[in-house]
């Protein structure tokens, strides 16, 4: 599939990008807002070993610009005291948004550090708190909870909401939800997420194969399936439809597969590769009701189930 049939969200301007900003974490809302957070170069450092824009860190406490794209209109608002360490958005209600530093450790009074930054709507960090180690993905819900899926090194470290391989929280940083040995096999690591409707989807993997759970946070219900690919970079569900891709890493491009739920088995229907405006890289895509959103480069697609 061509570019030109894939419909670009946003693109970071020209004018932005010689101005110094770089587009670094981003995310989509729960009702299909892109978010995105742009910092000057001059505040970050560039890993020779990374590629793309998850090479970029955050040196020091620095300010920034939200930039959220919704129904085709751009709104910007500045933010202030964003911390070295920061590598996931997520949005949350009210407004409010949420930068989460991947990794947390101890301090020496053995407390877990706080590794979760609430925003206002005004760009200002109101509250912190911890949300557990090694996150691999983050996607939150229309209710404002925050669904996790973590790394090998949070699973099998000593923080106790990160060993079950999935977690919910809400915005006081509660622990809400946990598999509690429902998922068929114990995970390695976290691979996608995205929400349909209220419903919650992750996909994560193990030493025994790819999964796929389904979570009804209404519930605490969890339903899980066998990952059709063993690779998945983003999902998009709507119904007994699923989108899924694989990315071509630093390519301009993904194979895009499409999958039916028959007989509470995922099949895939049928693959295509796709053709992006430019590289992908870690953490390229995100599932919303049924759309995946993808970035290549500094520009974000979408597709539809």
């Amino acid at each position: 599939m061509a570019l030109g049939e894939l419909p670009v969200v946003w693109s970071l301007p020209t004018e932005d990008s010689r101005a110094g900003w770089r587009a670094l974490w981003w995310s989509v809302g729960p009702s299909g807002e892109l978010a995105v957070v742009l910092v000057q170069e001059r505040h970050l450092r560039r890993s020779p070993y990374i590629k793309g824009w998850v090479g970029w860190s955050v040196t020091a406490p620095c300010d920034g610009i939200l930039v959220v794209v919704s129904d085709g209109v751009e709104h910007r608002t500045s933010m202030t005291g964003i911390v070295p360490g920061t590598s996931h958005l997520a949005l949350l209600s009210w407004s409010r948004l949420l930068l989460v530093s991947g990794r947390t450790r101890r301090d020496r009074n053995g407390s877990w550090e706080r590794n979760a930054v609430v925003y206002s709507p005004g760009g200002y960090p109101v509250s912190h708190f911890c949300i557990g180690d090694d996150i691999d993905c983050i996607v939150t819900d229309r209710d404002g909870g925050i669904w996790t899926a973590y790394g090998d090194e949070g699973i099998y470290g000593d923080h106790p909401e990160t060993s079950a391989g999935l977690a919910r929280w809400d915005t006081d940083g509660i622990h809400t939800w946990s598999p509690r040995g429902r998922l068929p096999v114990w995970p390695l690591g976290g691979s996608a997420a995205a929400t349909e409707e209220a419903v919650a989807w992750l996909a994560w993997y193990s030493h025994g194969g790819a999964f796929l759970s389904r979570v009804d946070p209404a519930t605490g219900d969890i339903t899980s399936y066998r990952n059709p690919l063993k690779d998945t970079d983003g999902i998009a569900v709507r119904g007994t439809r699923m989108l899924l891709t694989s990315r071509y890493h630093n390519r301009p491009g993904v194979e895009l597969s499409r999958a039916e739920l028959a007989d509470d088995t995922w099949v895939i229907t049928g693959q295509e590769k796709l053709r992006l405006p430019g590289p992908v890289v870690m953490r390229c895509a995100q599932g919303r009701d049924g759309i995946l959103w993808l970035r290549a480069g500094d520009t974000w697609v979408r597709i539809e189930a």
